[in-house]
């Protein structure tokens, strides 16, 4: 039983990563003031990180 309920937060947690990190890749891609190049890294950040990086990005794009 305790097997279970390990596995079952892991697959929480691992859903709510690439649910966060579809979300900010997506916010990312529609953003049409930053280049590619700054679009990639933040993309690449959302697979790493998506939560930390999220907040960051939203602070970075606020004037």
């Amino acid at each position: 039983m305790t097997e279970l309920l390990i596995y079952a937060v892991l697959f929480i947690a691992l859903f709510a990563h690439a649910m966060m990190a579809s979300m900010m890749y997506l916010a990312v891609h529609k953003n049409e003031y930053l280049e590619s190049k700054e679009k990639n890294s933040w993309k690449l950040k959302a697979l790493v990180f998506p939560a930390f990086y999220w907040f960051q990005y939203k602070k970075s794009i606020r004037p």
